[in-house]
């Protein structure tokens, strides 16, 4: 009589077991790249100093957890004139911000960054005249001539 030998598979069980339930921690935001706070450099620019009025912004995003802070970070950019949205100044995805020609006066260029965490909030998109929205903004003045 021949007898069936059994294989216990005790140590690659627990070993998947352990693996699996760290994949699930990691996807489940446990180590979160959550913005804390962003810098938009420069801090202040006039648009006459520029060639073709173009002035590059950068934001510079720090996080709760490494890499941080990092830059230049994307961001969802806006610009607003005295609190309200304008059309004034265009901001390109890039942070490139151009004033347009009948724009006069000092505009608040706003990079907006999505806290991940909270998806869905005003649709994920940007936050206008520093609206937090679910994220983090940070701001910068130009001056079109």
């Amino acid at each position: 009589m021949r007898r069936c030998a059994m294989r216990t598979f005790g140590p690659q069980l627990s070993l998947f077991s352990l693996t699996i339930a760290a994949t699930i921690s990691l996807a489940c935001g446990s180590a979160a790249h959550i913005p804390q706070s962003v810098v938009v450099n420069p801090a202040t620019a006039n648009a006459e100093d520029h060639p073709g009025f173009d002035v590059q912004f950068t934001a510079t995003v720090y996080y709760k957890t490494k890499p941080s802070p990092v830059s230049p970070e994307p961001a969802n950019w806006s610009a607003c004139y005295q609190g309200m949205p304008s059309d004034g100044v265009s901001v390109s995805n890039s942070g490139v911000a151009q004033c347009m020609s009948d724009a006069s006066g000092v505009y608040t260029v706003y990079a907006f960054v999505a806290n991940p965490a909270e998806k869905g909030i005003c649709g994920g998109g940007s936050a206008p005249c520093g609206g937090t929205c679910g994220g983090v903004v940070g701001m910068a003045q130009l001056t079109c001539p």
